[in-house]
């Protein structure tokens, strides 16, 4: 039986006397795309950052292809990159902007692929061949860029080192629906075509719906409801879940009714949360 590429277990993150990440569990198999759903501050993002090593978590375990992650020596960090890459939502600050696309493109091979100039070169024209970008593009800065050709070529430069998974933190929020389209068409070809696993962070429901299999929903740090990405969203169990959903506009919505199911849950924050905090998807 095919073995996790990502576990996460019982996975806590507190800033202070703030949970930020209180008892998360998932696992993810190879090839498998796994959403995490909430509202700004329900811990999503957290997780997102703990995975990709730039938070330590406060207790807990994060198990990659099989080893568990654990200290944040140089030989620890660059394993955690090797295995997995994250993208966040606004890539432009994660480039250099001094550098051209190719150059940022072939540092992470430099560093994890070592090879001579040439292969790194052809590898180059190739990841940018994958993500649709062509030899204008590899020669441009990143502000020469539009937001669109920014974020294929930050895919490309995570696909460099060939990871096991990609942890995409709000990945098209900042583009216009169009874009978004062609990002997400983009990246569910390249899940096909790699067998990478992705888990998509984002709180826009129409988004998860189109690239995930699976979704965990999160509040206030803990999970409320997990299952199949379609199975919550035709039919959520947890009231929040709803509220999610209830929020989206459409026709015959009634904000006034959002409203009064925001405070009446405010009232309850806790119902139902401890029962799917810690199991599995």
């Amino acid at each position: 039986m095919t073995a996790p590429v990502l576990a996460v277990t019982s996975l806590v993150k507190r800033f202070g006397s703030v949970a930020a990440v209180d008892g998360v569990s998932f696992e993810l198999m190879p090839g498998a795309s796994l959403g995490i759903v909430g509202e700004s501050g329900s811990g999503k993002t957290t997780v997102a950052r703990v995975l990709a090593g730039l938070e330590r978590p406060t207790s807990g375990t994060v198990t990659l292809a099989g080893e568990v992650v654990t200290g944040h020596s140089r030989r620890t960090r660059l394993r955690r990159a090797r295995l997995l890459q994250l993208i966040f939502q606004d890539p432009y600050g994660s480039f250099d902007p001094r550098r051209s696309i190719a150059a940022s493109i072939a540092e992470p091979l430099r560093l994890h692929r070592p090879g001579s100039r040439e292969r790194h070169r052809a590898r180059v024209a190739e990841l940018l061949d994958q993500v649709g970008l062509g030899s204008r593009a590899a020669r441009s800065l990143p502000r020469e860029l539009s937001g669109g050709q920014r974020q294929r070529a930050a895919i490309a430069r995570a696909l460099a080192v060939e990871p096991r998974v990609l942890v995409l933190d709000e990945a098209v929020a900042a583009l216009d629906v169009s874009i978004q389209a062609q990002i997400l068409t983009l990246l569910d070809g390249l899940r096909r075509d790699t067998g990478i696993a992705y888990v998509f962070v984002s709180h826009d429901l129409a988004v998860v719906r189109h690239i995930t299999d699976s979704a965990l929903v999160m509040r206030h740090g803990r999970v409320v409801e997990r299952g199949e990405t379609e199975r919550i969203l035709r039919d959520p169990r947890h009231p929040y879940t709803r509220l999610l959903l209830d929020s989206i506009p459409s026709p015959g919505w009634d904000p006034g009714r959002v409203a009064r199911d925001r405070r009446a849950l405010d009232q309850h924050p806790s119902h139902g949360e401890s029962a799917c905090s810690t199991s599995t998807v």
